[in-house]
């Protein structure tokens, strides 16, 4: 036997219990696991059988409320007069908008792709195998990493589209800065800031949450909050020649 604790000699058949204990099995016991059963649902019929009902319900749903409210179509198409602005369907607005501050390949290819390749690599990385809030271990070094990587992000988004960076790229034009994904960004960095002090024994309920929030929890969040910013600024922000427009100002 050593110090370590990792694993003790002992007689005992249930492994779920000492799941880190050698059992030695003498004849007076055995190595059956002993554990209550756990109520189980066949996928077939029982859980094909909902799902099935529940798409024909939503099906019925959607027929009805199409034969009772006209879709808000405007007039037929004319290729000889383009709408002032032109805008995509509401669920591409968002990366239109990204299209208005990044050249195309940034806005529609390489920024969509880094964070859908994220959100499928990060589940694999150690920080996030057990699932557990992200400043619950290494908690200085995780913070210095977070400092860095938001700092780095605010500041190029505060810089971004700066007189300075026009000169710098020879750009005419009205600097823009890139507040509509900078707020977004400050947002979430501050409740990640607070998930950082706050514990899973914090009397908040709000807080203990915070705390208990893993890395792609975080990431997700940021990217989601970044799409719904980015869509409402160009469903109702957004006018002719895709200018700062006011909602009750009219487009």
């Amino acid at each position: 036997m050593t110090d370590s604790k990792d694993f003790i000699a002992g007689v005992d058949s249930n492994a779920k219990k000492s799941p880190r204990r050698i059992v030695f099995i003498t004849r007076r016991t055995s190595a059956q696991v002993k554990a209550e059963t756990e109520d189980q649902l066949q996928t077939f019929p029982e859980v094909l059988l909902r799902a099935a009902v529940a798409i024909m319900t939503l099906a019925v749903v959607l027929i009805w409320i199409a034969l009772l409210f006209n879709a808000p179509l405007e007039g037929l198409a004319d290729p000889s007069h383009t709408p002032n602005p032109a805008k995509a369907p509401w669920y591409f607005l968002g990366l239109q908008e990204l299209l208005h501050y990044f050249p195309p390949v940034v806005a529609g290819v390489l920024i969509p792709g880094l964070v859908v390749m994220a959100l499928i690599v990060i589940p694999y990385f150690k920080v996030n195998i057990e699932a557990e809030g992200l400043f619950q271990k290494d908690r200085e070094k995780r913070l210095q990493i977070f400092y860095s990587v938001a700092g780095g992000l605010s500041l190029f988004l505060l810089l971004f589209k700066s007189r300075l960076y026009n000169a710098v790229l020879g750009i005419k034009g009205e600097a823009e800065p890139l507040y509509a994904a900078l707020v977004p960004t400050l947002i979430i960095s501050g409740l990640m800031i607070l998930a950082s002090k706050s514990s899973p024994q914090s009397p908040s309920p709000f807080r203990r949450y915070l705390a208990g929030r893993p890395l792609s929890f975080w990431v997700m969040t940021w990217f989601l909050f970044e799409l719904v910013v980015l869509t409402a600024i160009g469903t109702f922000f957004r006018g002719p020649g895709w200018a700062w427009v006011w909602p009750w100002q009219g487009s």
